[in-house]
């Protein structure tokens, strides 16, 4: 019996974190200014593909700088994916709008770009589509959706930073982007986000409004409410050092899903993550479904992977079932999401994890699945 414990999730220091952190505090620079800031929003936009790169304080005040700067407001309706970590509508409703709820389509689990037209209202402001533990969305027909409706495009990429749909990166996708640099993400700040955009007017207007709403020109005057969601420089130096490695750290969950699709892809009673032909899957976290299982038989592999010293977590719970949103909107309005939330868990997902590792946890999980 392997007496280690696997853990869901690990961050990785394996570049210049420490060395660059040594010279913020050598230099006193720790707070919200300084040179690693800028170089840290620079190397972001650039690796994304856009003009402009904010940095924030997490991936959740991105999305609420993201609809501020939307003009999203009282009376307005923002269309979000049920499966989504709650930060997505909770933002949302920051602003006093609500979110409508849509279904996720069963291959990706991301939302059902076929069931956004039939919750289009005159309130309908726009679409937060959510790149799913590192799938992208389906962003040409979630475009074809807004364009032909007027709404806004805002890319919840908070799983899924070096993700690609056909060819372009995630963050260049929408009118604009959220990024969450948590511990566990693909590269971390610790805490942290940051917000891609190609319009000027858009970057300008969320800088203003994450110092406080300060004018950029006359200092201390604040023309605007406005938030304090700013990174320290301390921060964007240890993501300025992730930043160099994110090949490798996207490179490692490419290496370890491969290795789980090695592994479980004759198990029959799993189902896999995709990566469909115009995507890039960069495996945030690998994800499986336990066919035919309810959330009762899912816990309990669960707890017995824990018993075997694996960590697994659940899918996020559905919007719609949380207390905050339960009962806006029909609950057999989104069968898949409802089956798949009950099936899916999430297994360990990191840099670091041998091949002999990855082979002992899906041993562990085949034993448990079939009960031997």
């Amino acid at each position: 019996m392997d007496n280690k414990f696997y853990p869901v999730a690990v961050p990785v220091f394996n570049g210049n974190e420490k060395k660059y952190v040594m010279d913020c505090i050598d230099s006193t620079w720790i707070s919200s200014a300084g040179k690693y800031i800028n170089a840290f929003e620079d190397n972001f936009a650039a690796y994304c593909g856009t003009k402009y790169a904010i940095s924030c304080s997490n991936g959740t005040t991105a999305l609420h700088l993201a609809l501020l700067a939307f003009g999203v407001g009282p009376g307005d309706e923002v269309i979000v994916p049920t499966v989504t970590f709650i930060a997505t509508a909770n933002a949302v409703v920051y602003c006093g709008a609500t979110p409508v709820f849509v279904d996720c389509e069963p291959e990706t689990w991301n939302l059902d770009p076929d069931k956004l037209e039939s919750l289009i209202t005159p309130r309908t402001k726009g679409i937060i589509p959510v790149h799913l533990y590192g799938h992208p969305a389906d962003m040409d027909a979630v475009t074809s959706v807004a364009r032909k409706h007027g709404l806004f495009i805002l890319e919840d990429a908070a799983e899924a930073l070096g993700a690609e749909y056909k060819g372009k990166r995630t963050g260049s996708l929408g009118d604009i982007a959220t990024f969450s640099l948590f511990g566990n993400k693909i590269i971390t700040t610790g805490e942290g986000g940051m917000i891609t955009t190609d319009d000027e007017q858009l970057a300008s207007k969320m800088r203003t409004l994450r110092g406080q709403g300060i004018d950029p020109v006359r200092k201390y005057w604040f023309p605007i409410v406005g938030y304090n969601y700013r990174l320290t420089n301390l921060q964007a130096a240890v993501g300025c050092a992730q930043l160099e490695n994110v090949g490798w750290h996207i490179g490692e969950r490419k290496r370890v899903a491969a290795l789980y699709h090695k592994n479980l892809k004759d198990e029959p009673s799993i189902t896999l993550p995709v990566e469909k032909p115009w995507a890039k899957n960069v495996y945030w976290m690998f994800s499986v479904l336990l066919n035919g299982a309810d959330e009762d038989r899912r816990n309990e592999i669960m707890a017995q992977l824990k018993d075997d010293g694996i960590e697994t977590r659940p899918f996020f719970y559905p919007m719609h079932v949380l207390p905050p949103y339960l009962g806006m909107q029909p609950h057999e309005q989104f069968p898949i999401a409802n089956r798949i939330t009950a099936q899916g868990f999430n297994v360990p997902t990191y840099g670091g994890l041998t091949e002999q590792d990855i082979e002992h946890i899906c041993d562990r999980i085949k034993a448990r699945v079939r009960g031997v």
